[in-house]
């Protein structure tokens, strides 16, 4: 008698205690909700990140330089220049507004002002400056009396544009943008998933159960990060990776176990023998493919930064959520519903998935590409290469304003600011340190470095210094060329970097000078991003490799299963610079191409892409094995592995398809990107890779398939069990 594996255990004693079960899994839902909302999410400090340099730069001046929020209103006219008296009258009002407001603080207005920074070149454009009181975390919630009064302003003086921009502003009107962006997709994506599950079971009941596990997965997910936050804080950005992923494994996980066990009811086995089947091989299926997803999202966690590795951790947790209720709540819904489980039938398509399983279409196609592997593979493999292609020109950048949405008035007014007053609003900061910055060697270095900054043309006035109390830094602030994101404001930092510092402050024993600011950030992001990739990279591969080989013993399927994957993320990889490193698909999604991919897209796909497709590689090759080891010979294990597979990894697909794609709906480009990115990928590897490149090469392979080394015949045998009753 064959030995059940922990999967099958797990469902059987789901279904002879599913009472303890469901209390069980409603109890830790509850629990963690409860008590993760009670003790709050302890968020990485906006200072405590950053890579390289200026990351370092940026800590110095976080502990030596406390800043407030700041903020400014432009006035502008394309008429009047600054000298016109309803210009300076207007002016004059804006500063008197914002010093009588209690919130505010150091108003600096360009009339009387000795700092040229203030006026555009042209005149045409002026600034007021001025901070909130109070610090700048939680500086959002306290701008809405400046932003008042500046509209009060405006009404006042219709002949000009005065408009209000800054840290909390922006922040507080992005972050609605983005909650609002969420909402939208949250909203949009559970009516999509129930339609194609309504349309995969046939029945309404069938198809809630997948996204009500997902549901209250997702929620105690959330709630456990926010438990684990408390060792090691995480990024805001962690609770939308978590929904995003939750969702997607989630109901792909219920649709394996529950499509399994309507198959097996169809084919005649009683309700507790089809439980019992599908619990021993779509539940196995499962926990392979949890584990595997599970390595791969570890692989964050040697990006070596703090936001990849607090994503490494809710994904983790979100996917062994996932597991644990496939596993064991959702067996004991089955066991208590039974067929009821079938209620809601759409009568059409109930009628449809009792005659036959095995969608014709891709049985037609199947039958074609195992009769014709060559050809199957050279069409399939060309198509996967030639997408690829493109990835080779792939280039990764921070988009900055550029990235978000363009219809925010925000974001219009920023970009009227930077168009004004060139590098003006993130400037390089070059953090100075040594025993005694107000020395004279430091002062006269310093002096230096402002007179070459502006002798190279790349760097522009005003160039301003602040030293600490305790004189042992100083802040020299440079405005760039450029947007701060763009190829002239990397050519401003390498020759700041690698000329003018050099050559001034580099020249005094004891001086240490390191840059940061948005250019430098985004530069040196860039940089850790590349330079990690191959670390990650290796990670993933051997953890799959490793995963695979153990689940299946055949060194065959592991290497295959690698070169698949990573033709899936090269293509989708294609399509991410095809679509937005050039301008055609601008109108289709409303975005304006900055020639580049946004720096963490690229190690963030690789390996949410090679973790979830993992999820249809294992359970086809599942279902492959599972018939090769009741005795058919290879070809025909693959056919029917393949063909009893593509329905229900059709329907998984789509609904992660539909999903995704609703973030390229989104308003800022990174989401776009990610999109675009994930729904491509998915889309690619459930159709030309597994439908048409896997059985091809599979049948051209044989036997081979099962090759596994006398020397590792160690390995455990973990039984493939059939769906014998």
């Amino acid at each position: 008698m064959r030995q059940e594996n922990l999967a099958a255990r797990a469902g059987r004693w789901s279904a002879h205690h599913r009472k303890a079960a469901i209390v069980g899994w409603i109890a830790f839902v509850v629990a963690a909700v409860l008590i993760g909302g009670a003790i709050g999410t302890k968020q990485i400090p906006q200072d405590a990140g950053g890579s390289g340099e200026s990351g370092r730069a940026q800590r110095i001046l976080h502990d030596h330089f406390p800043q407030p929020a700041s903020e400014q209103v432009l006035v502008q006219s394309a008429a009047l220049t600054v000298k016109a008296p309803s210009f300076r009258s207007a002016l004059v009002d804006v500063a008197g507004r914002l010093r009588a407001l209690p919130s505010t603080e150091r108003v600096r207005s360009p009339l009387g002002s000795r700092d040229p920074g203030l006026i555009s070149s042209d005149g045409h454009s002026a600034l007021v400056q001025f901070d909130l009181k109070g610090k700048a975390d939680g500086a959002d919630k306290r701008v809405a009396a400046s932003l008042a009064s500046t509209a009060a302003a405006q009404r006042d003086h219709p002949e000009l544009r005065i408009e209000q921009a800054g840290d909390a502003s922006a922040n507080k009107a992005l972050s609605k943008s983005f909650s609002d962006d969420f909402a939208k997709a949250r909203t949009l994506s559970l009516p999509i998933t129930l339609v194609i599950l309504v349309i995969a079971f046939g029945a309404i009941v069938a198809a809630g159960i997948p996204v009500l596990l997902a549901i209250t997965g997702v929620a105690a997910t959330l709630r456990l990060v926010a438990l684990v936050s408390h060792v090691s804080a995480i990024d805001p950005a962690v609770s939308e990776v978590v929904l995003l992923v939750g969702m997607a494994v989630g109901v792909d996980y219920s649709l394996f176990y529950m499509r399994r066990e309507r198959e097996e009811r169809v084919r005649g086995l009683s309700e507790p023998a089809a439980l019992r089947a599908a619990a021993a091989t779509s539940g196995r299926s499962v926990l392979v493919s949890g584990l595997t997803v599970m390595a791969a999202m570890a692989g964050m966690y040697l990006a070596g930064d703090k936001t990849f590795a607090s994503m490494a951790t809710g994904t983790i947790l979100v996917v062994a959520v996932a597991v644990l209720g496939s596993l064991t709540v959702l067996p004991a819904l089955l066991s208590k519903l039974g067929d009821r489980a079938m209620k809601g039938r759409v009568p059409f398509v109930a009628r449809r998935r009792e005659r036959s399983a095995e969608p014709k279409l891709w049985g037609a196609l199947i039958e074609r590409v195992l009769r014709r592997p060559v050809a199957a593979t050279l069409l399939a493999g060309g198509a996967l290469l030639a997408l690829a292609v493109p990835a080779f020109g792939l280039h990764t950048a921070t988009p900055g304003l550029a990235g978000l949405p363009s219809g925010l008035p925000i974001v219009k007014t920023l970009n009227r600011m930077e168009a004004a007053f060139p590098g003006g609003a993130q400037p390089a900061q070059v953090v100075v340190q040594a025993r005694d910055v107000r020395a004279p060697a430091v002062r006269q270095a310093i002096a230096g470095l402002e007179r070459r900054a502006l002798a190279t043309g790349q760097m522009h006035p005003p160039v301003s210094v602040a030293i600490d109390r305790a004189g042992a830094v100083a802040v020299v602030s440079v405005p760039l060329s450029g947007t701060g994101t763009d190829a002239a404001s990397y050519r401003a930092l390498a020759v700041l970097r690698g000329d003018v510092i050099p050559s001034t402050l580099g020249q005094v024993p004891g001086v240490k000078a390191q840059v940061t600011g948005m250019t430098a950030s985004s530069k040196d992001f860039s940089a850790s991003m590349k330079a990690h990739l191959p670390l990650v990279f290796a990670f993933v591969l051997t953890m799959a490799f490793v995963l695979l080989l153990v689940t299946f013993r055949s060194i065959t399927i592991a290497l295959l299963a690698i070169v698949l994957n990573l033709l899936s993320v090269g293509a989708a990889y294609g399509v991410l610079a095809l679509v937005f490193q050039r301008h055609w698909a601008e109108g289709l999604l409303a975005f304006k191409s900055t020639g580049a991919i946004t720096s963490w897209l690229p190690l963030f796909l690789f390996v949410i892409l090679f973790g979830l497709s993992m999820d249809y590689h294992v359970f086809i090759l599942s279902r492959i094995r599972e018939a090769h080891d009741q005795g058919a010979p290879t070809a025909e294990a693959i056919a029917q592995g393949i063909k009893s597979t593509a329905g229900v990894v059709t329907s998984a697909a789509m609904v992660m398809v539909a999903v995704f794609a609703i973030f390229a709906s989104l308003g800022a480009l990174e989401f776009k990107q990610l999109g675009v990115g994930l729904a491509a990928a998915i889309l690619i590897d459930a159709t030309i890779v597994r439908a048409v490149l896997l059985p091809a090469l599979m049948r051209l392979l044989g036997e081979a398939n099962w090759y596994l080394p006398e020397r590792l015949g160690w390995l455990p045998h973990v039984a493939h069990q059939g769906a014998r009753a």
